[in-house]
């Protein structure tokens, strides 16, 4: 399993100038709109200026790998700088992930291979490049990348990171996620403040990495039991379809305007963590998450589609009076 602490990344972004916790916002006229008492939001649409939680994941997992290596935690020793240029990571992209891995291993002096669908939008491809990847595209849907990145990573003896795990690759997704507990606990940390914890907690998943591990988080560390309501689009329900299989199912089915939610296959880690700590797999549409999207722009968050996800299926819930809702915007509109 993977590290469900944000110690060690934490310690790690204590030394980075870009980093501070993203907002926790109270949206009261949009808690009136749904029915909920309180809605809080968590807005990573400026994350570290990337503009995605996914800065907390590839970019955190590149520097423990270069340190391993190096034996020094000092990323900028002679030790780590002489890793890091003979070291090459590789990695398929929705695009946000791909921002990191870039980031990551600029900063760090390593080179970085980013392999993209030919379903992402442009945009993301000339932003990778601008951080000093390469950029791959083949045609294809996500999971296409995903196989070429690999093939790629045997062929050439570079370091595979990828976002999601399958069986003989779970340790560097695993450190994905760690970084992705940061989010979980300025989460924590802002709602103890408060002496208030949410009782509903909506996050969308893709192959599901930030889900378990804010979930994970949760479970271990906040207090309250919240229901944890995973949610992914009607055209991608990988987790849904493999909790009820009992084990990972493939997801068929066209693409969806959620780009970086349209994920036909389930990380192994994620399914193996979420198994436990969910309390729910719901789906919802393109037109639900675009309607989600606007609703938050209306209140000063803009967002994309698939960063509007979890408000596209707490509209859709039956909410009890005294419901305390937690919403991830997990993106900002750059990601469209």
């Amino acid at each position: 399993m993977f590290i469900a602490s944000a110690d060690r990344p934490l310690a790690l972004l204590s030394a980075c100038p870009v980093y501070a916790p993203t907002p926790l916002r109270r949206v009261d006229a949009l808690a009136a709109e749904t029915g909920a008492a309180h809605i809080f939001v968590k807005d990573e649409s400026r994350r570290m200026r990337l503009g995605s939680f996914k800065a907390l994941g590839g970019a955190y997992a590149v520097a423990q790998i270069i340190a391993g290596e190096a034996g020094t935690t000092d990323l900028f020793s002679p030790a780590a700088r002489h890793v890091a240029a003979g070291t090459t990571f590789i990695t398929a992209s929705a695009g946000n992930h791909g921002l990191s891995v870039a980031a990551g291993a600029g900063l760090f002096g390593a080179r970085s291979v980013i392999v993209l669908s030919d379903t992402v939008p442009e945009a993301f491809a000339k932003r990778i490049h601008a951080k000093g990847a390469d950029v791959i595209r083949v045609p294809g849907d996500y999971e296409a990348s995903i196989a070429a990145a690999t093939a790629e990573a045997k062929r050439n003896g570079w370091i595979l990171l990828a976002d999601g795990s399958w069986e003989g690759n779970v340790e560097r997704p695993a450190l994905i996620m760690e970084g992705y507990t940061v989010l979980a606990e300025e989460c924590r940390a802002a709602f103890a403040e408060m002496e208030a914890w949410p009782t509903h907690i909506l996050l969308q998943a893709g192959v599901g990495g930030l889900a378990a591990a804010v979930a994970r988080h949760v479970r271990l560390n906040w207090g309250g039991t919240p229901e944890i309501i995973v949610v992914e689009p009607e055209a991608a329900p990988c987790l849904k379809l493999s909790m009820a299989a009992g084990h990972l199912v493939h997801a068929a089915g066209p693409v969806s305007t959620m780009g970086r939610l349209d994920c036909k296959d389930a990380s192994l880690l994620a399914f193996e963590t979420l198994r436990e700590d969910a309390s729910d797999f719901v789906t919802v549409s393109d037109a639900g998450a675009a309607e989600a999207a606007e609703d938050l722009a209306r209140h000063g968050i803009p967002t994309t589609p698939s960063g509007a996800a979890g408000l596209a299926a707490l509209k859709a819930m039956a909410l009890p009076a005294d419901a305390r809702c937690l919403v991830i915007v997990s993106e900002g509109p750059e990601g469209a």
